[in-house]
């Protein structure tokens, strides 16, 4: 299993480093713009196998596509990162150019690949691949939902005073702000439903905790947050390698379900060897379907600036 992860930044690194420590893959690709970055980045990497005992290989390159010939997965985590006061909508012009250009030289080495976009802002970032790449609409999954549901799990296990490995639950619709829809409502803590346990104002708070999570995240940093997205994404990448079958929400190309067509949203998808498998379709009540076609018209607006 050979893996490409294209930018070597934070968020990358992460992702290679999860990925490494592991032991999936027999090689981790990263590659970026900036001389020596990804190499650097390897380098330091792999001087750590020995004290994180992985035999996973990683190698890097200064934006040579022909280093990542052959990968079964490949990962877009290109261009600028938010800043404090912007929005994922904000990225759009100069990302866009970005996440279509590393697309197209990842596929003309690796044509069987799956890509798995991590770009903001997200899901038109997934939208453009799939609209400019005439890849399988099961080769192309958006991160995003994968990390705003495990940021709500962390919320709702703080306000339950819980271990985390006691939460479950999962955040659908569009990864920004204003986009996210935590299904509170089917959120359980050991089958529970986490409503037994927290009140409607308090679960309300967790839900907006949620939405602001990587706004927060950039205001106490100073810029994206990395570790959570470095293992939502190796989480994607190995339940592909592994064949996993795991269920995770992440930005998938509709063309009926949820009633939304043409678009790319999250919602939760069966994730295995063949990439996003199958979208799974949940009953939601008229507040959730509200929320969701709330949040697809915003992703649509968004869209809408995308220059095809």
């Amino acid at each position: 299993m050979k893996v490409t992860v294209v930018g070597a930044g934070s968020v990358g690194a992460s992702c290679a480093e999860y990925v490494a420590i592991k032991n999936f893959a027999s090689e981790v690709v990263l590659l970026d713009i900036k001389e020596g970055y990804a190499e650097g980045k390897a380098m330091d990497l792999m001087q750590t196998a020995s004290l994180n005992s992985f035999d996973t290989k990683i190698t890097g390159s200064t934006n040579d596509y022909s280093k990542t010939a052959g990968s079964d997965v490949a990962v877009i985590t290109s261009g600028i990162p938010r800043k404090p006061g912007m929005t994922r909508e904000e990225l759009i012009g100069i990302n866009a150019g970005i996440v279509k250009e590393v697309a197209g030289n990842l596929i003309k080495h690796s044509p069987d690949v799956t890509l798995i976009v991590v770009s903001n802002p997200m899901d038109t970032m997934t939208y453009l691949v799939h609209k400019t790449t005439g890849l399988p609409k099961n080769k192309i999954i958006g991160m995003g939902g994968a990390l705003d549901s495990a940021r709500f799990k962390y919320r709702l296990a703080e306000a339950l005073e819980a271990p985390i490995s006691d939460v479950d639950g999962m955040v659908i619709g569009g990864h920004s702000d204003t986009g996210m829809v935590p299904l509170t409502r089917l959120a359980t803590r050991n089958s529970i439903p986490v409503s037994a346990f927290l009140s409607e104002d308090r679960l309300n708070q967790v839900s907006e905790d949620t939405k602001v999570g990587g706004a927060t995240l950039t205001k106490l940093l100073g810029t994206s947050a990395w570790y959570a997205p470095g293992a939502a994404v190796s989480a994607l990448v190995q339940a592909i390698a592994c064949d996993q079958k795991k269920i995770f929400p992440c930005s998938a190309f509709l063309e009926g379900e949820y009633g939304l067509s043409d678009i790319s949203i999250g919602v939760p998808a069966v994730i295995g060897k063949d990439g996003l498998e199958k979208i799974v379709e949940i009953e939601l009540n008229d507040a959730e379907k509200a929320k969701i076609q709330e949040s697809a018209a915003g992703v649509t607006k968004t869209n809408g600036l995308l220059e095809l």
